[in-house]
């Protein structure tokens, strides 16, 4: 199996993900998993198939989507063992980052100023 994610990179989601996430959850399955989920998820939050047009979106806010999979792979894996890392409480710092992170960005795209940018509306 290899990694099959269309709007982040592996390199992107191990960065976001960190050093100390589980390996034995942090597997090109999952991997993979997880960024369907989310590119189902950008996608039917925008109303626009995200997955299969990533190539033709325009503009530096292409970017903002790139780095909310990558923070929701992160999330998820981090999420799968808490235990790996040097204590609960970087654990939960780490996804409660993550979490606010994404929010802010679910926001700018419901805004909708960024979906122009990107050439959706």
């Amino acid at each position: 199996m290899s990694y099959e994610g269309i709007i982040a990179t592996e390199a992107e989601l191990d960065a976001m993900a960190g050093a100390n996430v589980a390996t034995a959850g942090w597997t090109e399955a999952n991997k993979n998993l997880w960024m369907l989920q989310v590119e189902g998820f950008l996608s039917s939050l925008v109303k626009y198939d995200i997955a299969t047009n990533y190539g033709t979106l325009e503009g530096v806010s292409k970017k903002l989507l790139n780095e909310y999979a990558a923070r929701y792979c992160a999330l998820s894996g981090i999420a799968y063992n808490l235990g790996t890392f040097t204590t609960r409480q970087e654990a939960i710092m780490m996804l409660n980052v993550h979490a606010w992170r994404m929010q802010k960005i679910e926001a700018m795209l419901l805004e909708g100023s960024i979906l122009k940018e990107l050439g959706i509306t």
